[in-house]
């Protein structure tokens, strides 16, 4: 296995967080050879990853690609036009922007996978290495058209080793997993409950104003979580922050 994996051309999907940060360093610590580092910059991480990005790639002196979306997300949210593949408006736009992702509209996860779909095109025996740790097998999908492995699963480490591990290594995010268990794009919908955005809302105002902004930006807004938007969010955080003071 190792001889084969020797051959290939390995590209690590770096996503800046706890996991994949780890998965970098492990791979180096055994020698494992690689060929590209690509980040995917949607335009909506926290601050603090891009300081994070920085300091890795001065500690390993691995050039980091930073890929984007050929548009700004902005415009796949609030301005794309979208044309009707059916019924009686077929083939005329009948709604303006994708709205907030959602389980059932991953246009943001399509736009990063086919961007690093395309960077890796051209390289040969090319293998993406994907930062899932062992306890996440659960998240594996075969459904890449690169092939995948996932070096944290085939050397036994977890989120809590990789986080400790990255701590260890003087990495600490500028505090964001004290708040939060990942550290994806900072206005994502796909959050496990509203405790992260009431955390965003609190300790991160800034960016919080700026969804506000975004969530008014959406033609017909079908909703950020459970069909509320993100103003709904908000003034259910000030009553629950009123009925608090209350008490």
């Amino acid at each position: 296995m190792r001889a084969a994996l020797g051959k290939m051309n390995n590209i690590i999907s770096l996503s800046g967080g706890k996991d994949s940060t780890d998965m970098v360093h492990t791979m180096i610590d055994r020698g494992e050879p690689i060929h590209s580092i690509v980040f995917f910059d949607t335009g909506w991480e926290f601050p603090q990853m891009y300081d994070h990005l920085d300091l890795l790639e001065k500690n390993i002196g691995i050039k980091i690609w930073r890929l984007q979306s050929r548009l700004p997300f902005e415009y796949w949210m609030t301005a794309r036009p979208i044309i009707a593949r059916k019924g009686e408006n077929k083939g005329k736009v009948y709604k303006i922007g994708n709205g907030w992702p959602s389980m059932n509209r991953r246009w943001c996860t399509k736009q990063k996978t086919s961007t690093i779909e395309c960077f890796c095109k051209p390289i040969p025996s090319v293998i993406d290495c994907v930062g899932l740790a062992l306890d996440e097998k659960h998240r594996i999908k075969n459904n890449s058209k690169i092939p995948q492995r996932y070096p944290l699963i085939e050397y036994g480490i977890t989120e809590k080793q990789a986080l400790q591990n990255c701590y260890n290594r003087g990495y600490d995010w500028g505090g964001l997993y004290e708040h939060f268990d990942r550290v994806s794009c900072f206005c994502c919908p796909l959050k496990s409950s509203p405790k992260a955005w009431r955390k965003i809302r609190e300790h991160f105002p800034e960016l919080w104003k700026k969804m506000l902004q975004m969530d008014s930006d959406i033609q017909e807004n079908k909703g950020f979580y459970g069909y509320k938007t993100v103003h709904d969010l908000d003034k259910r955080f000030a009553e629950e922050d009123r009925q608090g003071n209350l008490w």
